[in-house]
């Protein structure tokens, strides 16, 4: 009996050192495959950190300033502005301003506002947006993949046109269109905007071209694909990072142009630049600063309302290759 007792109390040992020997393992394991959480630490606020953020936020500062100014002017009365207290708020905010810059202000011998600069900036933007994309895609694609005889000189030339000046080119320019009855008119300005487009836009996409994979050029050739074949169905679908790019680029640029709207629009086409600048230099009686003020936001709004709704996308267009040579 005292023999049993004996191996029934070893075995009951024996049986706790196992258990205690599993947890002791299973305890192990899990912090082997899950380890305890990293504690982050915190950063320490060192004078050059101090002035970094200082130095930013400065910066922004400076550049909103402006934007505060033409704000609170373009909602005051013109009571509150005659007073001199550029940086106060309105007392009596209005937004008789925007309405008057918009659809009553004088533009020369009109008072239409700056409505239909509005849409004749649209008018023009859209067609030159589209056509010097298009052809800077297909040319930086020919230019990357097919290399015609003279691609490189064609290349040079290119380059050329996208580092003069335009103002160098504006003479022989009216020249050019009077001969061909396109000065003075949309498909002329369109033209032009078309053409000094074309330099930048087949830059960019032939880096962004080069960048590709040459076996995949290869493998459509294979499979029997033809120049507007890849071009359509391989090369355009890849593009989207680049063309977004494009399409701020040009937009942009486009809307805020002054001197070639001047120059080529004529008086039926002229641009929303050049109807805010004649708005602003427009004077019959007392200046109007608020509307000025309200005109000159409108004006902006386009090429603002583009950046921020595509912003992150202009960023991974550039990160993606679109200037990579």
């Amino acid at each position: 009996m005292g023999q049993v007792v004996k191996l029934d109390k070893a075995a009951m040992e024996k049986a706790a050192k196992d258990k205690a020997a599993a947890a002791h393992a299973a305890a192990a394991n899990d912090s082997i495959i899950a380890p305890p959480p990293v504690r982050r630490r915190k950063l320490a606020w060192t004078p050059a950190r101090i002035g970094v953020y200082g130095f930013l936020i400065v910066a922004a500062l400076f550049f909103l300033l402006p934007l505060y100014v033409m704000l609170i002017t373009s909602v005051k009365p013109m009571e509150e502005i005659r007073l001199g207290t550029l940086f106060a708020l309105p007392v009596k905010a209005t937004l008789e301003p925007w309405l008057q810059a918009w659809s009553s202000a004088c533009t020369g011998l009109e008072c239409n506002g700056i409505r239909s600069g509005f849409w004749n900036s649209v008018a023009i933007v859209v067609p030159s947006t589209i056509l010097s994309i298009g052809i800077g895609a297909v040319n930086g694609y020919a230019l990357s993949f097919w290399r015609p005889r003279g691609a490189g000189l064609l290349f040079a030339i290119l380059m050329m046109g996208a580092f003069i000046p335009v103002q160098v080119m504006v003479y022989p320019l009216v020249r050019v269109l009077a001969s061909v009855n396109l000065f003075s008119s949309l498909p002329g300005i369109v033209l032009i905007h078309t053409i000094f487009g074309m330099p930048v836009m087949t830059l960019l996409f032939r880096n962004y071209y080069a960048a590709l994979p040459m076996e995949l050029f290869k493998a459509a050739r294979i499979d029997g694909g033809g120049f507007w074949r890849i071009f359509l169905q391989l090369m355009l679908p890849m593009s989207t990072p680049v063309i977004v790019v494009a399409v701020i680029m040009q937009v942009t640029g486009i809307w805020n142009d002054f001197l070639l709207g001047l120059v080529f629009a004529g008086s039926e086409h002229l641009p929303m630049t050049v109807q805010l600048n004649n708005i602003i230099n427009t004077t019959t009686g007392e200046r109007l600063y608020n509307v000025n003020m309200a005109a000159t936001i409108l004006t902006s709004l386009v090429p603002l309302a583009l950046y921020f709704v595509s912003g992150r996308w202009f960023v991974r267009g550039i990160a993606s290759g679109a200037v990579k040579g």
